[in-house]
């Protein structure tokens, strides 16, 4: 009989889109150097935002959610509730969509 066939069978691995995946609660930004002062106030608003979406994206990856057309608009609010931020925008809820598309 060959040595293959002796060997048992490995069970399959878990995939973190099966199980949750426990945030890091509660969440504590790191200490950020004070924006430059002197731009347009329309530019401090984006950056946030970008910001924003950058930890959302994150966070959503993080439990599992891999694919842009799972995000939605109602799981993106429910992980900032989670993680401890205030509810995105649509506009940012489109930006946490488009990271994750082109992150792949």
């Amino acid at each position: 009989m060959p040595a293959a066939a002796l060997k048992p069978k490995s069970l399959p691995t878990q995939s973190t889109a099966r199980r949750s995946v426990l945030f890091d609660s509660p969440y504590e930004p790191v200490v950020k150097p004070p924006l430059p002062a002197g731009r347009p106030r329309e530019w401090y608003v984006s950056h946030n935002r970008r910001l924003k979406a950058m930890r959302l994206a994150i966070a959503l990856l993080d439990s599992g959610l891999y694919l842009p057309d799972q995000a939605r608009n109602e799981t993106i609010r429910g992980t900032a509730e989670r993680i401890g931020m205030r509810p995105p925008s649509d506009t940012t809820c489109h930006m946490v969509r488009a990271l994750m598309r082109y992150s792949r």
